[in-house]
């Protein structure tokens, strides 16, 4: 599950109180060019060098945030003069004192955003519209317009002048973390957005969240061919995490888990394509036959109507969001260069070429030749959720519900659990506690999430999906990586030198401490894998679900460029031109693998509707992981990851090289994979079932 990031100071979007975006466009930058190198070259004189070297970038900066609104020339002039800091010493208190403040503002509008979202994130009861009308309002708004029209975004950004990627890139190695944590201070203040216009971002997407948190399909109610249901009557599944998780759990079950998956799958299909049934969406008094599509109450036809494109609707309200504050922000001025060069601070064109570079190598194709006869039958497309490699595909499901659901009977019992799951993966009582203290359990509405504090003396939240009857496997596994998203948290807030670098460098990296903490689930719950070759399995595995994942990833970034060469689009238009797009991927990538052509199933992702271009980061993530877990090998778990994830907010090379000494590739996995394949034809072991 993602990470969820208020992203109060996003640097790349910040605000100005102008009422519409011509008003602010009328009061662009009133300062000539001439003005601002004159008030350099008077700024310049008699000053250190260290000073000399600050002042052309922070008064450009600057003059490139200032609107008509905050004042002349003579006033920007007087301003600049009056609140350059030359002295070292001023400024690194002027530093500190601002640190300090950013914490406190930072952590309780956190706190709000927290409260204000419980009765829709949260199974506590029914919820009421008032509820999702305070779940969408940000509570932050309007706080950077304040900090301007105060000035104090203009002396911070005087002082700590925002550095591009590229210029973050070229520093050296001896950068102290200081130093580093005050250009992180630079990334706030960027460029200047309406307020009403980050509202309505944030609006579009607490929206598409809520549609996609309320997308329930009633299992039980589903029919085959002959009338029949497959699935227990009260299975309640979310689109798409606990349908794909379904999928999974189907590979042991050697009597009808195919005929399960084929159906789940017809159900994906018509979610991709909106030929749903509208009306049998999270509504447990109907049944459907997927396969025919037809709708029944009371063993009763009834007449029914197909989803009215609403999928495709919200990626539309999030793209005009999105696009709406793009000429507020010179620099990144798409939602994709904000996105990768900002956010993620991995340029979009490197991605995409990785990710390319990837699916198409020959290892993939040969581990599919392994699935397949380990499955004894051609591929299917739902097999890029093959779940067979991990060692816990060799337990029935049904033991592993036992267990799971008997251990956990609430989120409490998970909560109490913490300490004892940590000193399992190697910290001391002491550090588990530490850790465990600071993180809450939550019954989640939807299918879970994290949700980190943004303050010392709050807490990190894990929220998820617990049944009556206690919590089942699927919602354990992803528990478990919930808890590893609280612990990088804990760890990156609490155990930082500076509030500034707080965090990790971008998603990938929390989720691949949450795809470590994942993969130990059954370790966690005492249980051992009884699979040969275990390790070798485990690097196809991470080779497979590579693929998968970045499929995906580069269906989510084709279809934000399609929206930006087609900005007037309908949802009906979106709806044809992604179907377009994952069957153009698939037959890329993933037929030579497949052997079967014009799969839609790379669309059902619910990342692409309620959050846009984030899914690229489970791919680093992954990638991120199997390099942690190759230098973690043969030492101290709890120490390293204590390290490593010390470092904080950095940029994401730089924090790849301190972590383990290399920068991020997939060159290391590609390199394992042609071992374990070796091996594992070696041993033959590519002809056993998946039970032995």
């Amino acid at each position: 599950m993602k990470q969820l990031f208020i992203l109060l100071f996003a640097g790349f979007s910040a605000c100005t109180g102008s009422g519409s975006q011509k008003l602010v466009r009328e009061s662009e930058n009133p300062i000539p060019q001439v003005a601002i190198n004159q008030l350099i070259d008077t700024l310049k004189l008699n000053k250190e060098p260290n000073a000399i070297a600050r002042i052309k970038k922070g008064v450009n900066h600057t003059a490139s945030l200032w609107r008509k609104e905050d004042g002349t020339a003579d006033d920007f002039r007087a301003f600049c003069k009056m609140n350059f800091i030359s002295s070292e010493a001023e400024r690194e208190l002027f530093f500190e004192k601002v640190s300090k403040n950013l914490e406190s503002i930072y952590g309780h509008f956190n706190k709000i955003s927290l409260d204000l979202k419980q009765n829709v994130d949260l199974n506590n009861g029914p919820m009421l519209e008032i509820d999702k009308d305070f779940s969408s309002y940000s509570v932050s708004s309007h706080l950077l317009n304040d900090l301007y029209a105060n000035k104090i975004a203009f002396k911070i950004a005087l002082n700590f002048p925002y550095y591009s990627l590229e210029e973050k890139e070229k520093f050296d190695s001896s950068i102290s973390r200081k130093e580093w944590a005050m250009a992180r201070l630079g990334d706030i203040f960027v460029s200047r957005v309406p307020a009403e216009l980050e509202q309505a971002g944030t609006k579009a997407e607490a929206d598409a969240d809520l549609y996609i948190s309320e997308y329930n399909i009633e299992m039980g109610k589903l029919l085959n061919e002959s009338g029949k249901p497959l699935f227990p009557d009260k299975m309640v599944l979310l689109s798409h995490w606990n349908l794909r998780d379904e999928i999974k759990a189907n590979y042991s079950n050697k009597e009808s888990g195919i005929e399960k998956q084929e159906m789940i799958y017809k159900v994906m299909e018509r979610i991709i394509d909106q030929d749903i049934p509208e009306m049998v969406i999270n509504n447990p008094n109907l049944q459907w036959a997927p396969f025919s599509n037809k709708v029944f109450e009371n063993n009763l036809e009834k007449p029914c109507t197909a989803e009215p494109n609403r999928r495709y609707q919200q990626i539309i309200n999030n793209f005009k969001a999105q696009r709406a504050i793009d000429s507020f922000s010179p620099d990144m001025n798409t939602f994709i260069l904000r996105k990768f060069s900002g956010e993620m601070e991995i340029p979009q064109q490197e991605v995409e070429l990785l990710f390319d570079s990837y699916l198409r190598s020959p290892q993939l194709a040969k581990i599919g030749a392994i699935i397949e006869k380990r499955l004894g039958r051609s591929l299917r497309p739902y097999d890029i959720w093959y779940d067979g490699f991990k060692s816990r595909s060799a337990i029935p499901q049904e033991e592993l519900n036992a267990k799971t659901t008997k251990r956990y009977p609430n989120p409490s019992a998970f909560e109490a659990d913490m300490p004892r799951m940590l000193t399992k993966l190697g910290w001391s009582k002491e550090r588990a506690e530490f850790y465990a203290n600071r993180i809450a359990v939550d019954a989640a509405r939807g299918s879970g999430h994290a949700w980190g504090a943004s303050m010392k003396g709050e807490k990190a939240h894990l929220r998820t999906r617990i049944p009556e009857n206690g919590m089942d496997y699927k919602g354990y596994n992803i528990a478990v990586h919930e808890f590893g998203h609280n612990v990088e948290q804990t760890n990156s807030l609490y155990n930082i030198d500076y509030y500034l670098l707080n965090g990790v460098p971008n998603t990938a990296f929390t989720e691949a401490l949450a795809f470590i903490f994942q993969s130990r689930d059954l370790l966690l719950l005492d249980m051992n894998s009884t699979q040969q070759n275990q390790q070798q399995l485990n690097t196809l595995d991470t080779g497979w679900s590579l693929m998968e994942i970045m499929g995906v990833g580069m269906v989510d970034m084709k279809i934000w460029k399609w929206l930006y060469a087609h900005p007037e689009a309908t949802a009906s238009e979106l709806k044809s031109a992604v179907q377009a797009i994952t069957r153009d991927i698939w037959n890329t990538y993933f037929a030579p693998v497949f052997g079967i052509k014009d799969q839609p199933i790379l669309g059902i992702y619910s990342h692409m509707i309620s959050n846009p271009l984030y899914l690229a980061a489970y791919s680093y993530g992954q990638i991120i992981e199997f390099q942690l877990e190759e230098h973690l090998n043969g030492k101290n778990f709890a120490n390293e990851i204590d390290r490593i994830y010390q470092q904080g907010k950095i940029i994401p090379q730089r924090w790849m090289e301190g972590a383990v000494g290399s920068k991020i590739s997939v060159k290391p996995i590609l390199n394992k994979l042609d071992k374990a394949l070796n091996s594992i034809v070696r041993s033959k072991l590519s002809y056993l079932s998946d039970l032995q």
